[in-house]
């Protein structure tokens, strides 16, 4: 070989090498970005992340031995900076909350599903986050209004019973899921809408919905945009689910206006069920927020679907994950019986204002959320301006991932943190004193902490709570006869059982 040839290798060589390492460090650098796993050319992490051929949250977790409380992943386009500690999640979402409070760009697909960021958790911090919450908050979860609206839950809940009787009839054993989402679905459709409807619409609803949850799940044109023209199918499926969507909601939304308008005259074959101003669409109806003008059918279809969305599969999957306890432990759930009978007696009804008082629930359930949370990430975050957190630089173009799940699985935190003890959270435990809200230390956070938490939490914390407290008064809860049921856990929207959990009923 020459040795104009060889000065050339070592030069391309060279040039391969810096061209590498400008690709590849996702971490410290000029820009003092966290630490992070060294990245490919142009994708960064991406690939490394699909060829592990596993949920992203158990990456997380690996990578967050490796590279301790705060690190960098450079997927695709995106910089995800992902925090994990206690500590860093305070300092981010409550200290500095204002500057952690709003929301990355989103892909094409979340935007047309959340009518370009027209929704309370799509929202940039700002005007329309602003007045999308306050209406949400003034107009739904009120204590007036929670009073208001407890006749659609005590329907609702007693149908729930009727059906768990007949499948149990049918099959000798009943799901959990399906029918947990079901109910919570219809309160939520009566809550919206102020509309009873037949159970075949709920179903188509509830599917459209749950599609809906998973065509926006991250997939890969979201981190590679530049990508998006490979994707025209994917595209175009998701046009046709949102057309789908409109065609389900759309004649709820009409039949309403038009309940609204005549003074509360049924018009169709809808039945309306609740007064004017008692609906949460009654109040978008007139909602003008700031940069948006009057509300469309899509701006409507969109905020009554992420109430929909979001009570639906969280309080569904959290009483799933309790009854499994409860199926497996039975004294468990004899105590939670007992305390039950001790307050309603064993032919009463279970309301809403005895949940309040049953100290034992409220242990088993919040034990639910520390062992089984809904979602080992929180929606993701965008800082306002550039800031430093943990001694590090976070730039507002990144992603900054919140990974919650450690939070309950800290053994320096809790006291044997992989036994599922409601009794941690009574008098004496170490969970005793834990603030959901985190508002002065974050030890779980199933809902969020800081400006963006859940608003509807408590809500969703009533519907578990009467879930569980009226299933268990009136069904003793038993393994089916092959075997104890499988904990298993996978994603799919929220981390639920890979095998939906089927029990055995007995009434009591």
């Amino acid at each position: 070989m020459e040795l104009p040839d060889i000065f050339i290798l070592l030069l391309a060589a060279l040039l391969s090498c810096l061209w590498w390492k400008h690709w590849s460090v996702t971490g410290k650098g000029p820009k003092n970005l966290p630490p992070g796993p060294p990245g490919w050319p142009l994708v960064g992490n991406l690939i490394q992340v699909i060829l592990q051929r596993r949920p992203f949250m158990y990456i997380v977790r690996d990578l967050r031995s490796l590279y301790g409380p705060i690190f960098t992943m450079q997927m695709g386009q995106r910089t995800l900076i992902i925090i994990t500690s206690a500590d860093l999640i305070h300092e981010a979402l409550i200290q500095k909350g204002p500057i952690f409070a709003s929301r990355p760009a989103d892909s094409p697909i979340r935007l047309m599903f959340s009518a370009s960021k027209c929704t309370i958790n799509s929202a940039e911090y700002g005007p329309l986050w602003r007045t999308l919450r306050r209406n949400f908050v003034t107009e739904l979860i009120n204590p007036a209004r929670v009073r208001q609206c407890s006749w659609i839950r005590q329907w609702a809940f007693d149908n729930h019973l009727k059906r768990l009787r007949k499948e149990a009839e049918d099959t000798g054993s009943v799901e959990v899921m399906s029918n947990c989402r079901f109910t919570v679905c219809s309160i939520l459709i009566c809550i919206c809408f102020g509309a009873k409807i037949l159970e075949s619409r709920v179903k188509d609803i509830e599917a459209v919905l749950k599609d809906v949850m998973m065509m926006t799940t991250p997939k890969l044109p979201d981190f590679m945009p530049v990508l998006l023209p490979l994707f025209r199918r994917q595209l175009k499926e998701a046009k046709e689910l949102r057309r789908r969507q409109m065609e389900c909601l759309v004649p709820l939304v009409r039949s309403r206006k038009a309940f609204v308008q005549s003074g509360g005259s049924d018009s169709d074959e809808i039945e309306m069920v609740s007064p004017i101003g008692a609906a949460y669409i009654d109040s978008l109806l007139s909602l003008e927020p700031a940069g948006r003008g009057k509300l469309g059918e899509e701006e409507l279809v969109t905020l009554c679907s992420e109430v929909m969305n979001a009570g639906t599969d969280t309080s569904a999957t959290t009483v799933e994950w309790a009854l499994l306890h409860l199926v497996m432990n039975q004294e468990m759930q004899e105590k939670l019986y007992a305390e039950i009978v001790g307050r309603v007696g064993k032919e009463g009804v279970v309301m809403e204002d005895d949940v309040e008082k049953m100290p034992y629930l409220e242990a088993l359930v919040k034990e639910t959320f520390r062992k089984h949370p809904p979602s080992h990430f929180v929606l993701s975050h965008a800082a306002t301006k550039e800031t430093e957190l943990g001694g590090y630089t976070v730039p507002v173009d990144a992603s900054v991932e919140f990974y919650t799940a450690w939070l309950t699985e800290d053994p320096s935190v809790w006291k044997d943190p992989e036994e599922f003890r409601p009794e941690r959270f009574m008098d004496g435990g170490d969970g005793v004193d834990v603030d959901v809200t985190g508002s002065r230390e974050v030890r779980m956070m199933p809902f969020g902490v800081g400006r963006r938490i859940c608003p509807a939490w408590t809500l969703g914390m009533l519907h578990v709570y009467l879930l569980l407290a009226r299933m268990v008064h009136a069904f003793k809860w038993v393994p089916l006869p092959d075997g104890l049921p499988d904990p298993t856990e996978t994603f799919a929207f929220t981390v639920v059982m890979k095998n939906p959990l089927r029990a055995v009923i007995l009434p009591r």
